[in-house]
Order: C-alpha cells, then sequence, then structure tokens
C-alpha cells in the first residue's frame, strides 16, 4: 500500500488499489438497469483532478462508455436511446467537492476513503486516499469527522 506520497508522486502511476474494471463493473449493471427502468440518467462519482491515477475516472473513459452503451442497448440500436452518463463530481477538487457535500448536508462521519484501515476502522490517514481526503478538508476548512489512528491525527 503506498503511504506518504506527494500529490505529483500520486499521478505517475497506477496505484496498487487499482481494481481492474471496476468502474467498467458498476456502469454495465446501471446500463442494464436503467435500460430494464427505461430510466435516461446514470450517475457515476469519479474524479478525474484529485485522484491516484485510475484510468477509469477520467473524461475520456466516460466519453467511451458512453458511447459503448448507445451501440450496446436495444434502445440504443433502435435510435431511442436517451441515456447519459452524468459526472458531477469528475472536474471538481477534493476541496470542492468536501465542500459541495457539505453544502448538500452530506454526513461526511459516515464516509471513509481509506485503504488501509485499522481493525477497528480507524482510517490510516498515509495512504493516497486519506492524503487527498485530509487535503480537500483542510483547503475547504472543515474538519473531517471521521476517526484517523493516533500517528495520522498529529498531522
Amino acid at each position: 500500500m503506498p503511504k506518504d506520497r506527494t500529490p505529483s508522486e500520486m499521478g505517475q502511476d497506477i496505484p496498487a488499489t487499482y481494481v481492474p474494471a471496476r468502474n467498467t463493473i458498476f456502469l454495465a449493471f446501471a446500463l442494464a438497469w436503467s435500460e430494464t427502468l427505461a430510466a435516461h440518467d446514470i450517475f457515476i462519482g469519479v474524479n478525474a483532478l484529485d485522484y491516484s491515477g485510475y484510468p477509469d475516472c477520467r473524461p475520456e473513459y466516460v466519453s467511451a462508455f458512453q458511447h459503448l452503451a448507445d451501440l450496446a442497448t436495444k434502445a440504443g440500436v433502435e435510435g431511442r436511446q436517451q441515456l447519459r452518463i452524468h459526472t458531477p463530481l469528475i472536474a471538481l477538487s477534493k476541496k470542492e467537492i468536501v465542500a459541495l457535500g457539505t453544502s448538500l448536508g452530506v454526513d461526511y462521519g459516515l464516509t471513509t476513503s481509506c485503504y488501509d484501515p485499522s481493525p477497528s476502522g480507524e482510517a490510516c490517514g498515509r495512504c493516497d486516499a486519506c492524503l487527498l481526503r485530509l487535503k480537500g478538508f483542510a483547503e475547504a476548512r472543515f474538519v473531517d469527522p471521521i476517526r484517523y489512528r493516533t500517528e495520522a491525527a498529529t498531522r
């Protein structure tokens, strides 16, 4: 698990926390379900700015999946496709995401970003996800309500 990396180091390589085809699987299930329901909108919370190098969080990936959705569904082939994939967070910084969520009443105490939590659930405060989260909360001038390990709390 990468620890204590700078933001520039985080974007250099695809990290060890990469899950092959994760967003492809999520979007494929959402696409199938949305066509079944005749829904027109899929939302996914990918972010291309403050991220750790995941290839399926980029606008190019979402655009390619949108093209796939237009080709791979009955509604798309029949020209009835009105489905759109929305990425409201894709161009926001973590600071902006924290501020937006706070303004919408998100209880961030019920969320976590950590890839290496303690057995009791405390965030490590040192993995890429924790560092980006802490940076976002600090820049937004909000206190992150989750528990961090003691050594991380002194950062």
